[in-house]
């Protein structure tokens, strides 16, 4: 299984590559108030609108460092976002013994974590993008917010 792994907080993390767009800098964030606060705001990424979501929030209820963090352009079934992290470091190929499942996934806020890479000398927790985008609060919200705005472009 190929994956981008990237840093938050101190851990490293993955997403399959399939499910990424793009790797971009965390620049033109605009922020919109009274959003969950683990969405710093809406940016555009090859001219479309994308919600970035902050991981460290998700995971460490604390804020990512707008100054050198990265976003992540991710697709789930049903979003296309950004997800900032500290570094998104390289694509790694993992074998599937590696991959042990953690009973992580039965909790309510870490429903996320599909499987730990247990390497020689790392662990690596995998993220599913589709149970990430659907555990967030008010995410459905955002979801017809964004739905919203494309029919009205359609319509014009």
């Amino acid at each position: 299984m190929k994956v981008i792994v990237f840093s938050c907080g101190k851990e490293e993390y993955a997403v399959p590559v399939e499910r990424v767009d793009a790797i971009e800098k965390a620049e033109h964030i605009t922020p919109i108030p009274h959003l969950p606060d683990y969405l710093v705001g809406f940016s555009k990424i090859r001219g479309e609108l994308r919600p970035i979501l902050d991981c460290e929030r998700i995971l460490y209820q604390r804020n990512a460092d707008l100054s050198t963090a990265k976003v992540i352009v991710i697709q789930s079934d049903e979003l296309i976002f950004g997800l900032m992290v500290a570094d998104a470091k390289e694509i790694l190929d993992i074998e599937e013994s590696a991959l042990k499942q953690v009973g992580l996934v039965n909790y309510a806020k870490t429903q996320f974590f599909e499987a730990v890479a247990n390497l020689d000398d790392r662990l690596i927790t995998l993220i599913s993008p589709d149970v990430l985008v659907d555990t967030l609060e008010g995410i459905k919200d955002i979801k017809a917010y964004l739905q919203h705005l494309k029919d009205e472009e359609v319509q014009i």
